[in-house]
């Protein structure tokens, strides 16, 4: 049985004091979630809510990384930064990356490398556009993302990488994947994954839905047999609303 998780994305979201009220809020209503319960917060968040978090059961995670080890890249941060500043997870590959910041499936499979080999989770996201959708090609093209992003990884490594199906249409828009669209292309993602690394590779990988799930879509999405999670986004920015999605079993 894979063990779902939860992971909050903040985006450009909340300053270190703000960060601190928010995940003060949530500690007391996640702590007997039975997923794992992650928050993805900008950088300069990062030693604010692992001081907050310190003995819960929410691990901190960040929003993206670079791919080198060091060098002439101002903005960024590298692998082991964020290892030293105490982040377990990392998100890889929003479309928000994508769509504003010129990411593609190589500069994504250079990230994953680098975030893998120095220890992080990656929640790796892949997904499509709603021309796309509408088309008929959502399949291929999250067949080739995956397939792209964890190009140069063992089975063992890819058997530990979150992916994060999350439909670019259904991002900050309110429209959500169907719960059959969700685990239909969800299922097509693990079946990409078993081609390339073997069933039961596919079989431990985790896939999460990243879509606009909220309070009142989880329990639905959550039943669904492929669907290992979310990837939360404005829900996360509330304890109440995050708290009822991290608690969908209850």
């Amino acid at each position: 049985m894979r063990k779902a998780i939860i992971a909050g994305n903040w985006k450009m979201n909340k300053t270190p004091a703000e960060a601190v009220a928010l995940v003060n809020e949530l500690k007391p209503l996640v702590k007997d979630a039975i997923c794992d319960v992650v928050v993805c917060v900008p950088a300069v968040n990062f030693y604010a809510v692992k001081e907050a978090i310190a003995g819960s059961n929410i691990k901190l995670g960040a929003e993206n990384v670079h791919w080198a080890a060091s060098g002439a890249y101002t903005g960024e941060l590298s692998a082991d930064m964020l290892v030293a500043a105490g982040v377990e997870y990392v998100i890889i590959g929003h479309s928000e990356r994508r769509q504003y910041f010129g990411e593609t499936d190589q500069t994504v499979n250079q990230r994953v490398l680098a975030a893998v080999k120095a220890g992080l989770k990656v929640i790796l996201c892949v997904g499509e556009m709603k021309d796309v959708r509408e088309a008929g090609a959502t399949d291929g093209l999250v067949d080739y993302q995956t397939i792209m992003a964890l190009n140069g990884l063992t089975a063992e490594e890819v058997s530990e990488v979150i992916i994060a199906y999350e439909p670019v249409w259904a991002i900050g828009t309110g429209l959500t994947a169907t719960d059959e669209q969700a685990n239909e292309t969800i299922g097509v993602i693990r079946k990409a994954v078993a081609r390339k690394y073997g069933q039961e590779v596919a079989d431990k990988v985790r896939i999460q839905y990243g879509g606009s799930m909220n309070p009142k879509n989880v329990k639905g999405l959550m039943a669904q047999p492929e669907i290992d999670g979310g990837l939360i986004g404005g829900a996360s920015l509330k304890a109440p609303d995050f708290s009822l999605v991290v608690n969908y079993d209850k």
